[in-house]
């Protein structure tokens, strides 16, 4: 799967991912490759995502994600990086 995360300022990462995990507005849900047609907001909370055997996280302060066709797109009001 391709992921982008971006905010008003800047694209924070961009890259093939295994899985990832948002802080939905009604919980948390993760994200597998073959994933349904999704789009949903987002809360203030912890994104993670897997790379290879290396796992990565950053808060987010809100936003969208999208999930069409293999491709992960998150416009972030604001991403704290860890």
């Amino acid at each position: 799967m391709y992921l982008e995360i971006i905010t008003p300022e800047k694209e924070v990462f961009k890259g093939s991912v295994h899985s990832a995990t948002f802080p939905g507005s009604d919980g948390a849900f993760q994200v597998l490759t073959d994933h349904a047609p999704l789009i949903s907001s987002l809360a203030k909370g912890e994104l993670s995502y897997v790379q290879d055997k290396s796992e990565a996280s950053m808060m987010v302060e809100g936003g969208v994600v999208e999930v069409l066709n293999n491709t992960i797109t998150v416009l972030a009001e604001k991403v704290i990086q860890e």
